[in-house]
């Protein structure tokens, strides 16, 4: 599947290696006694500027990071301070420009993979707490920025520019008077700027600018996003059933700082907002995000509280397994997942009321059962766990049958897949095919 040139965060097949370099390049910050410094440090973290600005097994911040477009490849930046390949000759004025309008010190405007939409209402001291980072606080890597392979006439940036000029806001300071309670406007600017969730969570127009920078400007804000990298981006509106609807704000800030919650586990491009950025804020910035997130009203105002239907357990648990995909969930899930459907609390997670799994789109769903997904540990739930990968053993029709089976089981309400959908999703991912002894072989 192409990724979307306009796409930030998930987007970008991120990998730990990334958190493990920042660790080892913090120490360059820890040596600077500079507030400003350490305040920048902890804005890059949240803004998870490492996963998209470091290559991997390269130093951090040193750019070329892949980046597939529809036109052609394009790769992130070197913002180390070195003086001939990265950043170190920029003034504040050039840095804030690139950060906030996407323009670079020459004129040229940045592809928008990078999220200056989102980053034009970051204030004036945060902007000048980054450069100090960047400046003082990372250490300089000498490593030329790549050029993209985007063939001539595509390659010209003048529509970058027209686009920039039509679609991007203006540099303007955060108006945090629209809310009346000073930690939901905090959790405002960091969910709409620093944060840029809507790169990922708010739909697109054709001309793929976002339909809503923020929640003054309609309903779609936030509303899920459209597949990046095989995984769809799901509501962090109050949706009941595919939102955040039923969740509390510790259920969003336990997910926000460990991956997972009573409700569901992170997966795909989140995982690595996890490891990289969320993990690493501190409290009252995580308790701002979830206040703001739970202000948000549903998009979807016909959809349902989801209630627990225990028919499925049920059958399950007398040894029924007549329904489409039940036979498939009971050898290939029901370990983990349990017979009725709720999982291990912070270990294996629910699927009945689930908002991936339930979503409009199942792509995320199939993707995961062809796939599998791993959750690292973080530092306040270090324990790692593992979703094997089905994709090798279970036929198109078979993860469709399992598919369907959770996404109509426990009281969820999500419609049928087809073996088409999956064999759609199955052109666009990895399955790897488990090592085996010598001699052994494998049967489907």
């Amino acid at each position: 599947m192409k990724k979307n040139i306009f796409s930030i965060g998930a987007n970008v097949a991120r990998a730990t290696f990334a958190c493990a370099a920042f660790m080892a390049f913090s120490a360059h910050a820890a040596e600077q006694p500079n507030a400003l410094v350490a305040h920048g440090e902890y804005l890059a973290r949240a803004g998870d500027c490492i996963a998209c600005h470091t290559t991997q097994g390269g130093k951090p911040f040193a750019g070329g990071l892949k980046f597939d477009t529809p036109i052609g490849a394009i790769y992130s930046t070197n913002i180390t301070p070195d003086a001939r390949s990265g950043i170190g000759k920029w003034s504040y004025d050039d840095f804030a420009r690139a950060v906030r309008q996407g323009v670079r010190p020459n004129g040229d405007t940045l592809y928008p993979a990078m999220p200056y939409p989102s980053y034009a209402r970051l204030s004036d001291d945060d902007m000048k707490a980054l450069y100090a980072y960047f400046m003082h606080g990372v250490g300089p890597v000498q490593a030329q920025n790549r050029a993209v392979d985007i063939p001539w006439p595509l390659s010209m940036r003048w529509p970058l520019g027209a686009w920039r000029v039509l679609f991007a806001p203006k540099v303007q300071a955060f108006d945090g008077s629209h809310y009346n309670d000073a930690i939901i406007a905090r959790g405002a600017y960091l969910v709409q700027g620093l944060g840029h969730c809507g790169a990922c969570h708010t739909p697109r127009a054709r001309t793929m600018q976002e339909l809503a920078l923020t929640d003054l400007e309609g309903d779609d804000f936030l509303a899920g996003g459209g597949p990046i990298d095989g995984w769809v981006p799901s509501s962090l509106r109050g949706n009941p059933r595919t939102g955040l609807g039923s969740w509390n704000e510790d259920d969003i800030v336990q997910f926000l700082k460990s991956g997972r919650n009573l409700h569901t586990a992170a997966f795909g491009g989140m995982t690595d907002v996890v490891q990289h950025s969320m993990q690493h804020m501190n409290d009252a910035d995580l308790l701002a995000i979830a206040r703001y997130l739970k202000t948000l009203p549903s998009s979807a105002p016909k959809e349902t509280t989801y209630a627990y239907d225990p028919a499925t357990a049920n059958k399950l648990q007398n040894g029924d397994a007549s329904a489409r995909g039940a036979a498939v969930y009971r050898d290939n899930c029901m370990a983990c997942h349990r017979s009725d459907g709720r999982g291990y609390t912070r270990v294996f997670p629910a699927l009945g009321g689930n908002p991936v799994v339930q979503g409009k789109d199942p792509t995320s769903l199939i993707h995961v059962l062809l796939a599998g997904s791993a959750l690292e540990g973080t530092k306040s739930s270090p324990s790692s766990f593992t979703m094997p990968a089905f994709g090798w053993r279970l036929s198109d029709q078979e993860v469709a049958d399992v598919s369907t089976f959770v996404r109509a089981s426990w009281g969820n309400t999500g419609a049928p897949v087809s073996a088409d959908d999956v064999a759609k999703v199955r052109k666009t991912v990895t399955v790897s095919t488990p090592e085996l002894p010598p001699g052994a072989t494998l049967k489907r």
